[in-house]
């Protein structure tokens, strides 16, 4: 068993699109229609083009959009995202504009910043402390 693809709900694909692409550097992966209104629409890390996919999912049925909502309400990360450099990141995201609802902090054992994606949901980076 193995995990290939991972997904977050956005209010609006093309927009998710280039927040994920244009301001935190993922690569698109797969566009395909379906239907007139929606898309299968994944991004990789350039780092690992063959590892896990995102796959960027319309928020459209109701129970997903309040669940998007609540959770973004209080302040609970929908993904995290592995970095080598928490601060480095944080500044370059910050110097694009990037909100962070919260910023760098140590919580033992690694060092964690939070940001809104502008697509309806606080996403955690997080960086592994050296052993």
């Amino acid at each position: 068993m193995r995990i290939r693809l991972n997904s977050v709900h956005v209010k609006n694909q093309a927009d998710a699109l280039a927040f994920y692409t244009g301001i935190l550097g993922f690569e698109k992966k797969m566009d395909l229609p379906l239907g007139e209104e929606f898309r299968w629409l994944t991004v990789v890390s350039p780092e690992e083009p063959d590892a896990a996919q995102l796959l960027l999912e319309p928020n459209s049925h109701p129970a997903a959009s309040a669940y998007q909502a609540a959770l973004f309400k209080d302040g609970i990360p929908v993904a995290s995202f592995e970095v080598t450099n928490v601060d480095g990141e944080f500044a370059r995201l910050s110097t694009l504009g990037v909100r962070f609802t919260a910023e760098p902090v140590d919580v033992g054992g690694s060092k964690i910043a939070v940001f809104d994606d502008t697509c309806g949901n606080l996403i955690q980076m997080y960086e592994v402390a050296d052993e």
